[in-house]
């Protein structure tokens, strides 16, 4: 049996079809009879081999015969198809049955698809930026969709109730129409198939080494929303200048050096809470490794600047996640730029990828790598 002919039949059904409800026709043909060493060619009760060829598609209802059975049962396949079997198929929406309404008084024998939110595969997150995308839902019949509705927020603790519900943005009132923050851009491109749809959201003011959720979910022309899909994401950690760590870490220990003064003691204090966390890390690490004979930096901290303020100065590192804290523990840090090789295939033809077309695209991007020596 040609068992791919007949796949390759049904992928491109939906393109052959003017009525959406899709069928093979399979016509069965005489082959030949088994060789004569085959040991059922001496059978006369061994079925006759014989070869399913997949001659063309057509819509399932096309293949009676009878125009008024047809007609019934092109009615009943759409509803099936199109309006769970709860409604008529009119032009291209459903008139739901009168049993077929939710609580809310709202028809609802063709309910929107659950969207499924993902990360995009051509923009990796960073610290700062996180890409995702999605497929349209709306269907060529039955219910449109009226807007999207997505939802970010940082999360502190997993485990924490969900109190904060963040921000919430209607892709069509918010995002396309320009009142949203520049921090969140939108846009969307044809898939894979030429009636599909890819929707793309990019966030681009996140906090680095943060735990994000996004939530998504379809709001129809009745107002009906879908059930909702969501993505976590922990952005990367950020980059620190570590040359610059260094040269605080020996700014701190002059200020702690000797006799210190009520003045010095205020500026090492604003100048540790000022900087970022990640960097503040850094400079314990520096200050450590060049002065910890002297006293660590925390012993010399306290002694300096009291328990009280030096408290809160190392409190700061504790929002840092042990993954970053491991990365800003390496002896050296550098950055460095990398050029790459992206390669993208595509086939020609709407079947299998038997012919793929490859291009090599360079991309030119800048890695932030932590290097150990």
């Amino acid at each position: 049996v040609p068992f791919i002919n007949y796949l390759l039949a049904l992928q491109k059904s939906q393109l052959l079809s003017d009525d959406l409800v899709n069928g093979v026709e399979i016509r069965c043909e005489e082959k030949g009879s088994c060789p004569s060493g085959c040991h059922l060619s001496g059978e006369q009760s061994s079925p006759i081999p014989v070869l399913l060829e997949v001659s063309r598609v057509v819509p399932l209802y096309s293949l009676i015969q009878d125009n008024i059975t047809k007609e019934a049962f092109k009615s009943a396949t759409m509803s099936s198809y199109w309006c769970a079997g709860k409604g008529d198929v009119i032009d291209n929406w459903c008139r739901c049955d009168l049993s077929a309404f939710s609580k809310d008084g709202l028809p609802n024998c063709s309910p929107l698809r659950q969207p499924i939110l993902r990360l995009a595969p051509n923009l990796e997150p960073s610290s700062t930026t996180v890409a995702l995308e999605w497929m349209d839902v709306e269907p060529l019949i039955g219910c449109k969709v009226s807007d999207y509705i997505i939802q970010h927020k940082r999360v502190e603790d997993p485990s924490e109730a969900e109190i904060y519900t963040g921000e919430v943005l209607s892709l069509m009132d918010d995002v396309f129409s320009g009142l949203s923050s520049s921090c969140v851009v939108a846009g969307k491109r044809t898939g894979d198939h030429p009636q599909s749809v890819v929707y793309s959201v990019v966030f681009k003011c996140l906090e680095p080494d943060s735990l994000y959720r996004f939530t998504l979910a379809a709001v129809d022309n009745r107002g009906s929303h879908t059930e909702s899909s969501f993505v976590s994401v922990r952005t990367s950690c950020p980059v620190v200048d570590d040359s610059r760590a260094e040269e605080i870490a020996d700014r701190v220990y002059n200020l702690y050096n000797g006799y210190t003064s009520g003045k010095e003691q205020q500026m090492a204090y604003n100048m540790l809470m000022e900087i970022a966390p990640p960097l503040l890390y850094r400079v314990q690490h520096h200050y450590n490794s060049h002065y910890e004979k002297f006293g660590d930096f925390v012993w010399r901290s306290e002694d300096e600047l009291g328990p009280r303020k030096a408290n809160l100065i190392l409190r700061r590192v504790e929002t840092i996640s042990l993954y970053c804290r491991s990365l800003l523990r390496s002896t050296h840090i550098q950055s460095r730029t990398d050029t790459m090789a992206y390669i993208y295939c595509r086939s020609e033809e709407g079947g299998l990828p038997s012919i793929c077309i490859v291009y090599i695209i360079i991309i030119l991007f800048r890695i932030i790598r932590i290097i150990a020596f």
